[in-house]
């Protein structure tokens, strides 16, 4: 099932607590950067969050035949995508659950 099918799902049962939706996870992106390593199927995606946190994706392809840049970017950035929904259920969950503490984060030597 696609995210969208999911997403509609989970529309269609009324599920509606508080929770993370696929545009969510866009949201957080600011940016993105790619490089593929000369002479290699090697791509990397660097996704840039709201924080300024950057999340990494790879693909390789296993024949330099096989290899398309736009398909190895892809796959790339989905797997830096998929991250992000880690951290963000992290980040809510914290949220959600009261351990969320600034305070945690702030300078200790003042």
């Amino acid at each position: 099932m696609s995210e969208q099918e999911i997403e509609q799902e989970i529309q269609d049962k009324g599920l509606n607590a508080p929770r993370l939706t696929p545009a969510d996870i866009d949201n957080e992106i600011v940016s993105e950067q790619y490089h593929v390593f000369e002479g290699t199927t090697s791509t990397v995606c660097c996704l840039t969050l709201q924080n300024g946190y950057n999340v990494i994706g790879t693909s390789a392809a296993a024949s330099l035949e096989n290899f398309d840049e736009e398909i190895g970017k892809k796959l790339a950035r989905e797997r830096a995508r998929e991250q992000i929904w880690a951290l963000a259920g992290y980040e809510l969950k914290s949220i959600l659950s009261g351990r969320f503490d600034e305070s945690l984060y702030s300078d200790r030597n003042s």
